[in-house]
């Protein structure tokens, strides 16, 4: 698939942990070989570690603007996600086919992707991830909904 050329010109900022480790490497290809700029947080083997330790400083980033969007990897995609979303202004999405990524995007103004790396294929990941970062918001009805998420 050729990416956008709108794609070229951002920065992603991406960390998994273990379970996510091989997948996050094949991304990070994808991206900079799309021209975009990417900021990997870690981890960078396989060795066992804490999830949380990996998405606050992508969150961390999306949050203050330094970065367009994040990429977030663990095996069920839940603890990264759930983590991520304790920053006010981080909208995570969970998905698991092409198609919630794109609707993560264009109802929900999702700007962190997290991927089940034990439930999808390292292809699908690199499609979802494509999908995501390639998809605007749609905005109108939606921009109300989104306005309401934040609690604090």
């Amino acid at each position: 698939m050729i990416l956008t050329n709108k794609i070229a010109e951002m920065k992603v900022a991406i960390g998994c942990d273990h379970a996510g480790f091989d997948y996050k490497d094949t991304i990070i290809r994808v991206l900079k070989r799309a021209g975009a700029e990417v900021i990997d947080k870690g981890t960078y083997s396989t060795d066992s570690v804490d999830y949380p330790d990996f998405v606050h400083p992508v969150a961390d980033l999306v949050e203050s603007r330094e970065v367009d969007f994040g990429v977030l990897i663990c095996g069920s995609g839940n603890g990264v996600s759930m983590s991520a979303n304790k920053h006010t202004g981080i909208r995570a999405a969970l998905c698991w086919k092409d198609e919630i990524a794109s609707l993560a995007r264009l109802h929900n103004d999702a700007n962190i992707i997290s991927i089940p790396a034990r439930f999808v294929s390292a292809k699908l990941a690199r499609q979802m991830v494509r999908t995501f970062i390639s998809t605007e918001f749609e905005g109108g009805r939606h921009q109300r909904r989104v306005d309401k998420i934040n609690m604090c």
